[in-house]
C-alpha cells in the first residue's frame, strides 16, 4: 500500500460556520471570485465570498447534488428531479431534463469536462449497491449515459492534458482512471490507479492542482490527501476539524487556497461533541496552487425559455 511521505503536515482551519447537514460541490468560480457549494440535504446553495465573509444562500425546496457554473451566467444544479438552469442573481429555477426514473435515486457529485460539457453521477437514497450510473449533459442540453452499475458516483475530474478522466465510485475504496477523448466526450480503458485504505476514510469529492495531482476529501477520515495519479502514491495529508470531509476546490484570487466541505448529519452525539465545527467549511493553504474550475459552455438561453 502506497505511504505518505514526510511532507508538512497541514491543519484545515475554519471558515465559515455554516453547519451544513451534507455541505459539498465546493467549486471556485473564475470570475466571480466565489466558491460556490451545495448543501445537499440542507437543500440550499451557497454562494460565498471570503473577501467579504458574506455566504449567499438560495433555498432550493430539494436535494441538491452538485453546481456549475454556466459561460453565458447563472449555473447549473443537480437536483433531486432533474438539472435545473439557476439563475444567481434571483434564484429562480428553470428545468432543462432528468434522465432519473426511480425516485429512490438522486443526483450526486459532478463537474464540467475541459469541453464544457457537464457530468453528474447518481446514487440511491438508500446507498443501494450497483443502483447508481453517470451522465454527460452536452452543450445542445442532450444528456447521455456513460457509466452504469455504479454505487456512489463522485469526485470527477480531468488531467492537464485532457487525455484523462479521474473518477471514483466512493463504495467501492477506489479512484479510476479512463482515456479521455475532449473532443467527443468519450471515455475508455478504465484503470485504477488509488486504492484508499478504509481507515483512512472513503474517497468522496477531488480535484486537481497545478501539478497534476490528485486532492481527495476522505470521507470518516477527517482529512483531504494528495495523491499522484501515476503512481498511486499519497503524498500529502491535510487534517480537517469534522470527520465526514466531502469535498474540495482550490479558490482565492491565485487559486492559492484549499477549501473544504464537510457534513453533520447522522454524527452521533459523541461524534459532534470532538468535531463541533461539523458541517462548516474550512480553509487551508498547501504549497500549490489549483487549475480553473471548467464552467458550462452550453447556451443558457436554451433554459431560459
Amino acid at each position: 500500500m502506497p505511504h505518505t511521505n514526510s511532507a508538512k503536515q497541514l491543519i484545515a482551519t475554519l471558515e465559515l460556520d455554516a453547519k451544513a447537514k451534507l455541505g459539498e460541490g465546493a467549486l471556485w468560480h473564475p470570475t466571480e471570485q466565489r466558491l460556490y457549494w451545495v448543501d445537499i440535504e440542507g437543500k440550499v446553495l451557497h454562494l460565498y465570498n471570503p473577501k467579504t465573509k458574506e455566504d449567499k444562500v438560495w433555498e432550493v425546496g430539494e436535494r441538491i447534488g452538485t453546481v456549475v457554473p454556466v459561460a453565458g451566467g447563472g449555473a447549473l444544479v443537480a437536483l433531486q428531479n432533474g438539472i435545473h438552469y439557476i439563475d444567481t442573481s434571483t434564484g429562480k429555477l428553470t428545468f432543462v431534463t432528468n434522465p432519473i426514473k426511480d425516485t429512490g435515486i438522486r443526483f450526486n457529485d459532478g463537474k464540467c469536462d475541459p469541453y464544457g460539457r457537464f457530468w453528474v453521477g447518481t446514487m440511491a437514497l438508500d446507498s443501494e449497491e450497483g443502483a447508481a450510473d453517470l451522465y454527460m449533459l452536452d452543450l445542445d442540453g442532450n444528456i447521455h449515459h456513460k457509466l452504469s452499475g455504479l454505487t456512489i458516483s463522485n469526485g470527477i475530474v480531468w488531467s492537464l492534458d485532457k487525455k484523462t478522466m479521474y473518477f471514483t465510485d466512493t463504495k467501492t475504496q477506489q479512484v479510476k482512471s479512463f482515456d479521455y477523448d475532449d473532443a467527443t466526450g468519450s471515455i475508455s480503458t478504465e484503470k485504477t490507479i488509488i486504492t484508499i485504505p478504509k481507515d483512512e476514510g472513503s474517497p468522496d469529492g477531488m480535484t486537481l492542482d497545478a501539478d497534476g495531482n490528485l486532492w481527495i476529501a476522505l470521507h470518516g477520515g477527517a482529512a483531504v490527501a494528495k495523491y499522484n495519479p501515476s503512481t498511486g502514491e499519497q503524498l500529502q495529508k491535510v487534517k480537517v476539524p469534522a470527520i465526514n470531509t466531502t469535498s474540495c476546490a482550490f479558490g482565492g484570487p491565485s487559486l492559492e487556497t484549499l477549501y473544504i466541505t464537510s457534513g453533520r448529519e447522522l454524527l452521533s452525539e459523541e461524534k459532534l461533541e470532538k468535531y463541533p465545527e461539523s458541517g462548516g467549511l474550512f480553509a487551508v493553504k498547501p504549497d500549490v496552487s489549483g487549475v480553473p474550475a471548467n464552467i458550462y459552455k452550453g447556451n443558457p438561453e436554451n433554459f431560459r425559455r
